[in-house]
């Protein structure tokens, strides 16, 4: 088998980016907008808007400390301004030591030690000045798809997803997987009723014992909230697309994962530790599922959608791919590519699966998807308990 190579920017960690971002993370609410200015002002820094960092205890500060790092830790970021205001439960300085650890360049501001958002935006752009310059010497070089992690998922789903975009994007996986590169399921939720498909294909009994566990674990929380997600799902959109049930949501959602072995499952955020196709456990929210993957290392996100989306991520290229042409015209400004071609009789599912590769490969070297075109940075992290 021919290796596939792109170019990307070769890490002193060893890890491999495909952008080469400046990204201005905000540990906190109050610190976005001063962090958006700070982008309006410097080119080739990123940031993103969100409503965390502060009021969080137990576990669920644990999972927004673990983003945050992961987020700032992906390799596409070349290096990062961790900023806060200063009496945050979420640390700005915490947080910078732990992305330290990856041997990028980190800087801290704080709002508050600057003496008010004026101040800080000045002395954060003064830094990101100095740090775009040095990452603009960065040069891509050889790499190979054995060193990408590439996301999967899907949002506003039709009766085509499952059998147009989503195999096709599992034949995509399978391709990954073949060359030694990770694979990686999401949304939890959306693979209710399909979860005994993914227990057959386990590595171990180990792996197929934790695919039931997470299921069970997801529909518990539902139903301590009083829903029952079999019945409350598909959303109101998937239904006037076509979809009737849960379970034939599920099988659809579930065809992403190609055909190969299930290696591991991770929690949310968390950087696989095998190659292969990983399940990480996440939410169906479409913009919590990408911020889970991507902290967790993703370099390139295969986003499927019968409805349309123009979802994106501030550090990873989203690749949007339509199940349905008609949505691919509609929506050409927001997505990428048309698998609508299987449900129309002009390709195969293979031929849109090999479509794809050769798409990943052209835009982890280089080319702009049009959610980076159209700067569609939508962040948000699975929040697992109350605010207080």
């Amino acid at each position: 088998m021919e290796k596939i190579k792109f170019w990307g920017y070769r890490r002193g960690n060893g890890q491999v980016g495909v952008r080469n971002h400046i990204l201005i993370l905000p540990t906190i609410t109050c610190a976005t907008q001063t962090a958006q200015r700070v982008t309006e002002l410097v080119q080739g820094t990123v940031s993103f808007i969100h409503p965390h960092g502060c009021g969080q205890i137990g576990s669920d500060y644990d999972q927004t400390f673990k983003a945050y790092v992961g987020i700032g830790s992906n390799p596409n970021v070349y290096g990062v301004i961790v900023l806060g205001l200063g009496c945050e439960t979420h640390q700005a300085r915490m947080i910078a030591k732990e992305i330290e650890k990856t041997g990028k360049p980190v800087e801290v501001v704080s709002i508050q030690d600057q003496g008010g958002t004026l101040q800080a935006i000045a002395d954060t752009a003064k830094v990101a000045v100095k740090m775009v310059q040095e990452a603009s010497t960065v040069m891509r070089e050889e790499c190979y798809f054995n060193e990408l992690i590439v996301a999967t998922e899907c949002g506003g789903s039709d009766a085509c997803s499952g059998l147009s975009a989503n195999p096709a994007v599992g034949r995509a996986s399978d391709g990954i997987v073949e060359q030694g590169g990770t694979a990686i399921l999401a949304e939890t939720t959306e693979l209710i009723g399909a979860e005994h498909l993914l227990a057959n294909r386990a590595a171990d009994d180990t792996v197929a014992k934790r695919v039931y566990e997470v299921i069970g674990a997801i529909e518990k929380r539902s139903n301590l909230m009083g829903v029952d997600l079999r019945t409350g799902n598909p959303s109101p959109g998937n239904i006037e697309g076509g979809i009737t049930t849960l379970e034939e949501k599920s099988l659809g959602a579930a065809t992403k994962s190609g055909s190969s072995r299930l290696e591991e499952i991770v929690n949310y955020a968390e950087r696989p530790t095998k190659k292969g196709l990983v399940w990480m456990d996440t939410p169906g929210h479409d913009i919590e599922q990408l911020t889970g993957m991507v902290a967790g290392g993703a370099q390139v996100v295969l986003f499927t959608s019968g409805r349309g989306t123009p979802t994106g991520s501030p550090i990873a290229p989203v690749i949007k791919i339509s199940t349905n042409t008609a949505m691919y015209e509609k929506m050409n400004e927001n997505i990428d590519l048309d698998a609508g071609t299987i449900i129309e009789g002009i390709e195969t599912v293979d031929e849109v699966g090999s479509r794809i590769i050769s798409e990943i490969k052209d835009v982890a070297s280089g080319k702009l998807t049009k959610a980076e075109i159209l700067k569609q940075h939508d962040f948000g992290i699975w929040r697992i308990g109350p605010t207080f």
